[in-house]
């Protein structure tokens, strides 16, 4: 004895659940490859600090061994500005 009802209700579940697994998988794809994208521009980003942060003790630490009262106003400029996020 076959129940048509509950053949169709399970058939419809199966159905919405593959259309749902493709959809989180697809999902799954472009947000995984939205990552690795602002990864990339993140470590680029987090590079160009870093030069930044280095060259600016650099030129503080020039500043120390040879004063000079330009570098001294653009280091306190510098230094004085709060960090943008």
């Amino acid at each position: 004895m076959k129940c048509d009802t509950t053949n169709a209700i399970l058939t419809f579940v199966l159905g919405v659940l593959a259309v749902a697994g493709v959809i989180f998988a697809l999902q799954t794809i472009f947000l995984t490859r939205e990552f690795r994208q602002l990864s990339v521009q993140a470590t680029f980003a987090n590079n160009s600090i870093l030069q930044a942060q280095s060259l600016a003790a650099d030129v503080a630490a020039y500043n120390q061994k040879n004063p000079s009262l330009e570098l001294t106003k653009i280091l306190q400029a510098v230094q004085a500005k709060p960090a943008a996020r």
